[in-house]
């Protein structure tokens, strides 16, 4: 299955004007044959501090692009969205969007208290795996399905919420939003991800640059992207440059595969 990393700028806490910023790449991934295509965190506003602004309902209009775009391109769409849900706690939610309308959400379990994220957005407590499949695989033979687990940035950093998952999936996707200051951080961890649970990762980082914050006395964070896809054995299949479309094939097979000559989960162990 074609897996597209949508490497994109945005408008700051300007999510219409996102929606047809983002539109001709999600289109251009379509083109390519991308089955599940991936944006970045906080995609259509920015990786604001300020929900009363930017945050939207469950369903709202960021989702709804989402899925629209699903349905047209007859793809996954999977990006995060600061969203306020029903019991009114802001919290930022990684969608995934089906073709068929179906909509999966994932709270983000470590908000980034670097950044105050938590003083404003609910923790998740709960993971989520999402069964993607119908297509036919890279080789020929039957259709293959693909286990997606989704993360959200900051959670790249914390081993344990990985390695939960890793029996029960082939691809990690993490939207992010993660600053060129810290951008060696960002790339050697999705290298570790895969190689620790033998999976692919598919990390999408934003590019550009972030408003000034004069009220915290900061300057606005730059985002040099890197985002990448890499296979189980830690060698990338595809890096974008700039804001930019890449792809790459993933194979549950090859997961499989990996796992069967290097059997390296079956001797985890938890210490006490």
């Amino acid at each position: 299955m074609k897996v597209a990393i949508v490497q994109h700028d945005l408008v700051w806490e300007d999510a219409a004007a996102t929606h047809e910023h983002v539109r001709p790449l999600i289109a251009d991934a379509a083109r390519q044959g991308a089955k599940i295509i991936v944006l970045s965190e906080m995609y259509a506003t920015g990786f604001s501090m300020h929900p009363e602004r930017i945050a939207e309902p469950e369903g709202g209009p960021s989702e709804r692009f989402l899925r629209e775009q699903a349905h047209e391109h007859d793809a996954h769409l999977i990006a995060s969205i600061a969203q306020q849900g029903p019991d009114g706690a802001y919290r930022n939610n990684a969608i995934v969007a089906a073709p068929d309308g179906t909509v999966h959400r994932y709270a983000k379990i470590h908000p980034f208290s670097y950044a105050r994220e938590h003083e404003h957005y609910a923790a998740g407590t709960d993971f989520l795996t999402v069964d993607i499949g119908g297509h036919r695989a890279t080789s020929g033979g039957a259709s293959e399905t693909l286990r997606v687990t989704t993360f959200v940035c900051y959670d790249l950093r914390f081993a344990d919420e990985f390695w939960q998952r890793a029996r029960d999936t082939d691809v990690y996707v993490i939207p992010a939003n993660w600053p060129q200051q810290r951008v060696e951080h960002w790339k050697a961890l999705l290298r570790a991800r895969a190689i620790e649970n033998q999976a692919y990762v598919v990390g999408v980082n934003r590019v550009g640059t972030e408003p000034d914050r004069p009220e915290r006395g900061e300057r606005g964070a730059t985002y040099s992207g890197d985002s990448a896809i890499i296979d189980p054995l830690g060698v990338t299949l595809a890096a974008p440059v700039g804001e930019q479309v890449a792809i790459a094939e993933v194979d549950p097979r090859v997961v499989r595969e990996v796992r069967e000559r290097f059997p390296f989960l079956a001797d985890r162990r938890r210490v006490r």
